[in-house]
């Protein structure tokens, strides 16, 4: 017969194991290799380690790649209303961003499937990763090379043949220097501490992407001032996320030599500098972002909407993320990446379309009332 204090310890290790396995499985739900019960439970078996590997489920990276295009677009179109109708306009800005939307669909699906090709090695020493399609061998690597390809292929194509000319030619353009740092990125992390700054020229490159795509074909974006200053936020903006992101795998990451910024702070934390001051380089990544976005504003002649929302709603989401992540805690801190980010690329993009939304439409009634006064004039 058990004795009561037998049994209760007995009980405290059981649920002790109950709650460290369901830990382990929150873990893995998070880009791991296990999908939440859902939508992707109802596809067919085979179908279902593609789904993981393209991290569509939760569909955060695919939007990720996507939001810069938006932002590029917008930025675009009220630099652009002066030379065009509002209608006109409005409806490219609705075909580019469509158009994007599925190039960014074939961008993610390849630069995933390549990452996951290259740091399948490294994956598998990870207790997040290591159940990921590749490493647990639901892919094989040929396979996942070949889709890769096949993915880089659809984006141009994309790119190409859906974008009107001139701009499909300088768009299709303008994504090949992303190309080239997707391809380079997985290697980065093996000799440097800043994987993160080339994740963020990857993702944020596309901002030249979408501007192309809606741009006046003699314009080269990459010239701008404000693009630029715009491309310099949102490098720090995806800095910021991915290095909370990274904190995921911290500990296996330093066990098995991989870099990040996440290792850095990491490193910071134990230093005699603390704990205390762990978090400052995110807010100096924060406080360049939001005078990238400021000098943006003021070059392109942005107006109070984009200030309120664009760089206040910056400032308050990614503000509120540095200030409560708990960088030890991978749970807390896939929390803030995978709701946190919508906020920011929500409130980039709200501040950009309401802008060029009230830009368009002051043009518009000012190009109706002159001509209805020279109209009253002539009779």
């Amino acid at each position: 017969m058990v004795s009561p204090q037998v049994r209760g310890r007995q009980d405290g290790v059981g649920k002790r194991a109950n709650t460290a396995k369901e830990k382990n499985d929150a873990l893995l739900q998070q880009y791991g290799g296990v999908h939440a019960q859902g939508w992707v439970s109802l596809l067919p078996a085979w179908c279902i380690p593609w789904i993981q590997l393209c991290r569509l489920c939760p569909p955060a990276a695919l939007f990720l790649v996507y939001f810069p295009n938006v932002f590029g677009v917008l930025h675009a179109a009220t630099a652009q209303r002066r030379t065009e109708t509002a209608a006109n306009l409005a409806a490219k800005v609705v075909w580019a961003c469509s158009v994007l939307f599925v190039a960014s669909f074939f961008g993610s699906n390849a630069a995933h499937a390549w990452n996951d090709l290259v740091d399948a090695p490294l994956d598998a020493q990870v207790a997040r990763t290591r159940n990921r399609p590749i490493p647990r061998g639901a892919i094989s690597a040929r396979a996942a090379a070949l889709f890769a390809a096949s993915q880089v292929v659809c984006l141009l194509a994309t790119l190409r043949y859906l974008l009107p000319f001139p701009q499909a030619q300088t768009a299709t353009t303008a994504a090949l220097p992303a190309l080239i740092g997707t391809a380079y990125y997985p290697f980065a992390k093996r000799h440097s501490n800043l994987p993160q700054m080339v994740l963020g020229f990857c993702l944020t490159w596309a901002i030249m992407v979408g501007s192309s795509a809606i741009g006046d074909a003699s314009r080269r974006p990459w010239t701008d001032p404000s693009t630029l200053s715009l491309l310099f936020a949102a490098v720090l903006w995806v800095i910021i996320f991915d290095t909370i992101y990274a904190h995921q795998d911290v500990t296996d990451d330093e066990r098995i030599g991989i870099g990040s910024t996440a290792v850095l702070l990491l490193r910071l934390r134990r230093s005699r500098a603390g704990a205390a001051t762990s978090r400052l380089p995110l807010w100096a990544l924060l406080g360049g972002m939001t005078a990238g976005l400021t000098v943006s504003g003021h070059l392109a002649s942005m107006g109070a909407p984009y200030y309120a929302l664009t760089v206040g709603g910056s400032v308050l989401s990614v503000g509120a993320m540095v200030a409560n992540v708990n960088l030890d805690d991978p749970a807390h801190c896939w929390l803030w990446f995978s709701k946190g980010f919508w906020a920011t690329g929500l409130a980039i993009a709200a501040g950009l379309g309401v802008e060029y939304g009230r830009q368009s439409s002051a043009l518009e009634w000012w190009t109706l009332l002159r001509a209805a006064s020279n109209a009253m004039v002539g009779y």
